[in-house]
């Protein structure tokens, strides 16, 4: 028997194209999350491992084929650092939390720019009972 007959499968290597820029963190608990790594400086930061955040972003892709279970265990593999289904289910979960709160927010603050912009246009030409009328030669106002 042979891995085909098996059912064998193999995920694909992490892309090593264009790569993103990984920013230092602050350490807010005392787990190490995936991806990063205590600073040498600085104990309460945490410095990117952006070859572990790559492979992370290549899994996220593949949770749409696969199980937790077997992307976790590509993962540990790729990266040569565990990470448990639990774990990964767990992150991905909160930085789809994270999004759609940003994407909330984002909402949010366009709808009170518009608000605001429309209240601005309406004290401009209104003040308490009165409207401003210009004419050619001189104002008026009208009740």
């Amino acid at each position: 028997m042979n891995r085909e007959s098996l059912g064998y499968w193999e995920l694909p290597k992490p892309h090593k194209g264009e790569e993103r820029q990984w920013h230092v963190i602050a350490r807010t608990t005392r787990t190490v999350p995936f991806g990063y790594r205590v600073h040498p400086d600085n104990e309460n930061l945490l410095e990117p491992i952006p070859d572990e955040l790559e492979a992370l972003e290549l899994a996220k892709r593949h949770l749409k084929q696969y199980s937790y279970r077997e992307v976790a265990a590509w993962l540990s593999g790729t990266s040569g650092r565990y990470l448990s289904h639990v774990g990964l289910f767990k992150r991905v979960k909160l930085e789809q939390k994270r999004k759609s709160a940003a994407s909330i927010q984002h909402f949010y603050a366009q709808r009170y720019k518009e608000a605001a912009e429309k209240a601005e246009k309406l004290e401009k030409i209104r003040l308490g009972a009165r409207r401003r009328v210009s004419t050619s030669d001189s104002e008026t106002s009208s009740d």
